[in-house]
């Protein structure tokens, strides 16, 4: 069905829009936070996906609608907004009702940034892939730090990387099991988590990680008192 990608995006989409739209779970004042978190990370992403598409990747044309922006279909670059304003919505309920709690995590820190290193070993080996969400693992981190946000030393923040992971295996299982999505295996490592690349979670969760960053800078810096500290 040549629109089941757009589909799968009004999917994402329909849960945060319906219950954000709630008094319990009201989001709308955050618009504007929501929306420069979304499409500051988008802008790399999608620069990096314009490229790579028709080697790295590419899209089953059985599935998507075959309009097309910036050599992507417009469903992939939708992607970029629902899947990040669903998963900031989920960060915004869970840092509503849970209280900030720092954990000890500086090591973690320091293995994020040696995934730069592996990354430019990987992409010089022809695993361009691979070597690519390395880096950007390690840019997602920096940002973190220089926003000063500390998501990594915040317990609630590993929770919802859990979560991140198990959406992924939901919904990034969907598109890699149909296929939605195929892959060039020679610019990766070839190694799955059922059907899905092990280089997509590393994906997934460095531009979550930029998207929260910012989102979570914007909205301390406007003193939101939903926020539990």
């Amino acid at each position: 069905m040549n629109f089941e990608y757009l589909i799968f995006n009004l999917i994402v989409l329909s849960g945060p829009v319906f219950f954000g739209s709630l008094k319990c779970c009201y989001i709308w004042n955050h618009r504007k936070e929501l929306l420069i978190a979304i499409l500051l990370p988008a802008i790399p992403f999608l620069f990096w996906d314009a490229i790579v598409t028709g080697a790295h990747w590419n899209f089953n044309p059985e599935y998507v609608s075959g309009i097309k922006l910036i050599n992507l279909p417009v469903e992939e670059i939708l992607f970029f907004i629902t899947v990040p304003f669903a998963c900031l919505f989920t960060w915004e309920m869970i840092i509503r009702r849970a209280d900030k709690k720092f954990v000890n995590t500086g090591w973690l820190r320091l293995l994020l940034y040696m995934a730069l290193p592996a990354g430019i070993y990987f992409f010089t080996i022809g695993k361009q892939y691979t070597g690519l969400t390395l880096t950007f693992l390690f840019i997602a981190n920096l940002v973190d730090q220089v926003l000063k946000t500390r998501l990594l030393f915040d317990k609630r923040f590993s929770f919802y990387i859990i979560l991140i992971t198990f959406f992924t295996l939901i919904f990034n299982g969907y598109l890699t099991w149909r296929p939605v999505v195929t892959y060039g295996v020679n610019y990766q490592l070839d190694f799955r988590i059922i059907t899905i690349p092990v280089e997509d979670f590393f994906y997934g969760i460095s531009l979550l990680f930029m998207n929260t960053s910012i989102y979570n800078m914007l909205i301390s810096k406007n003193g939101d008192v939903n926020v539990k500290k």
